[in-house]
């Protein structure tokens, strides 16, 4: 069974940074684009960034650009988002997930970032 487990999430102050890991198990994703999605409370969940199946392009919402920074491991079948410059607005339940979305959603990791 396909599984993605999503951490390094935490309460961290304006300004500050937290690295975000997926792990994939159950199949490898080595030829999948991979992305990140954040859902803020009583909003719609949304795209953060993508990363192609080799890591050679890479694509940000303007929200995060300049700031995140995606990329993979796939002998270790792992997703990473480096989150630097954290505001409030970044405060959500961030989830990995191919770029189709096409997995069952894990249990996300909650990053909460104080003013």
């Amino acid at each position: 069974q396909v599984q993605l487990v999503e951490s390094g999430g935490g309460l961290v102050q304006a300004g500050g940074s937290l690295s975000l890991s997926c792990a994939a198990s159950g199949r490898t994703f080595s030829n999948s684009a991979m992305a990140w999605f954040r859902q803020a409370p009583g909003k719609e969940r949304e795209f953060v960034a993508v990363i192609n199946w080799s890591g050679s392009y890479k694509m940000y919402a303007d929200s995060v650009k300049g700031r995140f920074t995606i990329s993979r491991d796939n002998a270790k079948n792992t997703v990473y988002l480096q989150m630097n410059s954290l505001n409030p607005e970044d405060t959500a339940v961030y989830y990995c997930n191919t770029n189709i979305q096409d997995l069952r959603w894990g249990q996300g990791t909650q990053v909460t970032v104080s003013s």
